[in-house]
């Protein structure tokens, strides 16, 4: 579909129905559409190869088929229907002045679809922003596998005071609930809403960090190292990378040192 081909500003569920039939395979359960944006092989492979074989296989083999859309941007646009107020996310073509977001999901019963505004983005925030949506997806998918656990470390991390988080979302509805809440060992809304906030930004980091060289922020909100490690540990055991990747700098020197593996997955 060329970018001449859109008349007017389709929404990105209208936009995900057009192009279902033109999806490009990557690997099982992934494919992907491009409109608007320039792909060379070697973009192929940063944005959409090299994401989806870093992804541990019980995750991706829980995850829905899923469908990553890459266009130049997006913005949200609110209209009245009947007296409400209702939000969309549009795709454009063209910067939008105001009101512009970077990604924006859509689930329909056969397929997710991913969409993101890539143009004048670094390639970073495009990944950061990616497994956060798969972070959120197996969350989902996986349940309580994931959620039990994590939740069982987060409540300890809580009673013993431990400050900080991976992300501000999480940082957030941790210091709401430490207002509201003394005591953790009742499940309350509040304390399910923060683990699960939690867990999605620490799942989301360790996707990240199985891919990519990244470093992790420093400051007063940031959760202390060993303990960040331990949320890790919990996920890799859950969750462990696919073959020759790593998550610690010592699995990863274990690996070079052995070299690749003789079943290395080839895209």
């Amino acid at each position: 579909m060329s970018q001449q081909a859109i008349v007017e500003k389709p929404t990105v569920a209208e936009f995900a129905d057009r192009v279902r039939e033109q999806l490009i395979p990557i690997v099982s359960r992934f494919s992907y559409f491009a409109a608007g944006v320039s792909l060379a092989e070697d973009d192929i492979k940063e944005y959409l190869e090299e994401p989806v074989m870093a992804l541990p296989p019980r995750l991706r083999d829980a995850l829905p088929e899923v469908a990553v859309l890459l266009v130049p941007y997006l913005k949200r646009e609110t209209r009245r229907e009947g007296g409400t107020a209702v939000s969309e996310e549009i795709v454009c073509f063209d910067e939008p002045d105001r009101d512009q977001i970077l990604d924006a999901a859509v689930t329909t019963p056969n397929r997710v679809y991913l969409a993101f505004g890539v143009k004048g983005q670094d390639v970073a925030e495009y990944h950061y922003r990616l497994f956060h949506r798969l972070a959120e997806l197996g969350v989902s998918r996986l349940g309580s596998e994931l959620t039990e656990p994590f939740s069982n470390i987060v409540r300890e991390e809580l009673s013993a005071g431990v400050h900080g988080e991976v992300d501000e979302e999480s940082w957030e509805l941790k210091r709401a609930l430490r207002r509201r809440q003394k005591r953790y060992h009742r499940r309350t809304k509040g304390f399910t809403q923060y683990a699960r906030q939690a867990l999605t930004d620490t799942l989301s980091l360790y996707l990240h960090g199985i891919c990519c060289d990244i470093d992790i922020e420093t400051g007063p909100r940031q959760l202390p190292s060993r303990h960040l490690r331990r949320r890790l540990e919990l996920l890799q055991a859950i969750c462990p990378p696919p073959g020759g990747y790593a998550v610690f700098p010592e699995d990863l020197k274990a690996i070079e040192e052995a070299g690749p593996p003789p079943d290395a997955p080839v895209v």
